[in-house]
């Protein structure tokens, strides 16, 4: 009998996924996720399936890895160029979450425009009176702004839902010829002026670390609210936390963070009007088994020797 390929998992996945890669390969899932652990996991591994930050040095002692698959889209949890260099195919798995944190957005849109939290907890602790006059400055988002920060699989979809919503939809983006019709091109300072709602979901790169600044969160609403799903270094936190306590804008959602995992000290936990999120935005029951499955799928077809069509440096294969 031919030895079974070995799988790394950064983290756990589907167990009904998990038990499929079982009977074919012989399945690690690491401890922890410090950078230690899954160094000295991955000397012997034919594959790995990510879920958390790689180390930036995590292929110098893999001896035998095949592949490399993220269960999700981000690439940034991957060192792409060091997989490459040593001809390790790597892939991700487009779309695989995008519904999940396209309501996501839309959830954390109603958390602070309905205030449904605050009314329930005032119905109950002090009763109807109270409760009631919550509800007066509630907003409706039909006809108000939402500005769109990087329009890829989820910029897209969330345009449509907000379309069905009755909002006006712009976007930042660098490739302006894709927007659809009924979807404006605005400039940094045109979306953060003229915005009710924007959704920050572009990827983590040069170009984009830093890219809601000061600056820019000076120029938005005082009525308006933020929402980060790309990744934390993409908006300045600080910046975010003083505008906040001084009234400069009426609320931000963030699902990522500059340090991951928050440990309760961070200054966020002492902000007001912040709604703060583990990094779920992207995790439903579906979308957890349509990422394990794809990641499974995807790996064993490597490992078997294919070439799907997800892998996002093929140049290795040459």
């Amino acid at each position: 009998m031919s030895k079974k390929f070995k799988v790394l998992l950064t983290n756990p996945i589907h167990p009904e996924c998990n038990q499929a890669l079982m009977e074919e390969c012989d399945v690690v899932v690491a401890p922890d996720i410090k950078s230690e652990t899954l160094k000295s996991l991955i000397s012997d591994c034919d594959g790995l399936i990510v879920r958390c930050q790689l180390p930036q040095d995590i292929f110098d002692g893999a001896k035998q890895l095949k592949a490399v698959v993220r269960h999700g889209v981000g690439l940034d949890f991957i060192p792409v160029d060091a997989a490459t260099k040593k001809r390790i195919p790597v892939a991700n798995l487009p779309g695989s979450n995008t519904n999940a944190v396209v309501e996501y957005c839309l959830a954390a849109i109603f958390y602070f425009r309905r205030h449904l939290d605050l009314i329930n907890s005032q119905l109950r602790i002090q009763g109807w009176a109270k409760a009631r006059p919550q509800a007066d400055p509630s907003t409706e988002i039909a006809t108000t702004t939402l500005g769109i920060i990087g329009f890829g699989a989820i910029g897209s979809k969330l345009a449509n839902a907000a379309a069905g919503l009755q909002m006006k939809t712009i976007a930042l983006t660098p490739r302006p010829e894709v927007l659809p019709s009924g979807v404006r091109s605005a400039t940094k300072a045109e979306l953060f002026s003229q915005s009710d709602v924007i959704v920050v979901c572009c990827p983590l790169n040069e170009k984009t670390r830093g890219l809601v600044d000061q600056v820019s969160i000076s120029m938005m609403k005082s009525n308006a609210i933020l929402i980060n799903i790309a990744r934390g270094p993409v908006v300045d936190t600080l910046a975010i936390i003083k505008a906040l306590k001084a009234g400069g804008i009426a609320g931000a959602a963030m699902d990522v963070h500059d340090q991951q995992p928050l440990t309760g000290e961070e200054a966020v936990f002492d902000c007001p009007n912040l709604l703060l999120t583990p990094h779920i935005a992207s995790i439903t029951s579906s979308s957890m088994r349509g990422m394990s499955e794809g990641s499974v799928k995807t790996i064993l077809a490597i490992l078997k020797g294919n070439q799907p069509d997800n892998i996002v440096n093929p140049e290795v294969f040459l």
